[in-house]
């Protein structure tokens, strides 16, 4: 069943984003089978995909770096943004249970994927919209940023799956639905 799911990479130590820049710790663990594998697990999910402004902004940062194709991608953002030459993106202002109902026509039979930071997954999370999170945990300490804890706090624990993804990969799959 298509539902919406917050895909998130989070440090050792429990960060999922750090200065100077969305993504930029990410990068070291970028190539390799398992990336190759949270990649294609991600895209072949993906009926739409909504993501916030900073992780946008780090797309039109490292041109050449769209993974989405045609997937339709939603922005939350107040900001004004280029757009990407082959991509199909909305850009939207405005709270995030108003737009769920249009990107989960999108989607069609297919999930709903947000990704990025915290803040656009907490604002999905505190309506009630989000029917799994999935974290992917990497072996780097950041030893500051915002914390996983921020987004996933209240989330109960019960009926966690978890899966290795190579030999210092740890993927969690929080089942929301409950």
């Amino acid at each position: 069943m298509a539902g919406t799911i917050y895909y998130v990479a989070a440090s050792q130590d429990g960060f999922i984003a750090q200065a100077p820049g969305p993504g930029e710790w990410l990068r070291a663990f970028g190539d390799g089978p398992e990336a190759e594998a949270h990649d294609s697990e991600f895209l072949a999910a993906a009926g739409a995909v909504a993501m916030g402004a900073e992780t946008y902004r780090s797309f039109v940062a490292a041109p050449g770096s769209w993974p989405f194709g045609s997937i339709p991608v939603w922005v939350f953002t107040h900001h004004e943004f280029p757009g990407i030459s082959g991509a199909d993106i909305t850009f939207v202002r405005g709270d995030v249970a108003e737009f769920h109902p249009d990107i989960l026509h999108d989607a069609g039979q297919r999930d709903v994927v947000l990704t990025g930071g915290g803040n656009l997954a907490g604002q999905f999370l505190d309506s009630g919209l989000v029917d799994e999170m999935v974290v992917t945990v990497l072996p780097v300490s950041q030893g500051s940023g915002l914390r996983l804890t921020h987004v996933v706090e209240g989330i109960d624990p019960a009926g966690v799956k978890e899966r290795s993804l190579g030999s210092a990969v740890l993927q969690r799959r929080y089942d929301l639905r409950r």
